[in-house]
């Protein structure tokens, strides 16, 4: 994944920036946070003009990651990613609060949750759900219990608006592990 700075800030990000801003500024709980969140990031993924056409490129070898936003005290970032056709991230989960929005083209979520070890097994991830999200879709979810594996879902490229609890800029990722137990 490579890590880009915007050209400029559209007039709908800044609107949905400060629209984030209001929500985090509350102090509330990751889940709760993620889900007020999520409803104001649904109506942006209807704007035709919210990402810059530097924005929207994609990358030959593997999704790309685009920093639209980072707040200056760290309390969260906002990152478009653009996947190509086939291009999928690593089983993952995430170090903060997660909401995701499909702006273009589709994506396919599989959910994950952690089986521990047993007395005759090692730990596994078990396959809990696979969601397609589509224009428009939200999504949002808080640790522990966001184990996950997204992909492009579709034949175009696909385009997501992902907001995290979290400074990427700095940190250059929102994946806090990269799970190489096996499924089962």
């Amino acid at each position: 994944m490579t890590t880009t700075t915007p050209a400029r800030t559209t007039t709908g990000m800044a609107a949905l920036v400060s629209e984030i801003r209001a929500v985090v500024e509350r102090g509330l709980v990751p889940e709760l946070t993620a889900h007020l969140v999520g409803e104001r990031l649904a109506p942006y993924l209807r704007e035709a003009g919210l990402l810059t056409h530097e924005q929207r490129e994609g990358h030959a070898d593997r999704y790309r990651q685009h920093v639209l936003h980072s707040e200056p005290d760290g309390s969260f970032s906002v990152v478009a990613l653009v996947w190509l056709p086939g291009q999928e991230t690593a089983i993952h989960d995430h170090v903060a609060w997660c909401v995701a929005g499909v702006y273009e083209g589709a994506e396919s979520e599989l959910r994950y949750r952690l089986a521990p070890a047993t007395a005759t097994a090692g730990a596994r991830l078990v396959p809990t759900e696979e969601v397609v999200n589509g224009p428009g879709d939200v999504c949002g979810f808080a640790p522990p219990g966001d184990i996950h594996k997204v992909r492009n879902s579709c034949r175009a490229t696909a385009i997501s608006i992902h907001v995290y609890g979290a400074d990427v800029a700095r940190l250059g990722s929102s994946v806090r592990r990269v799970y190489t137990i096996p499924a089962g």
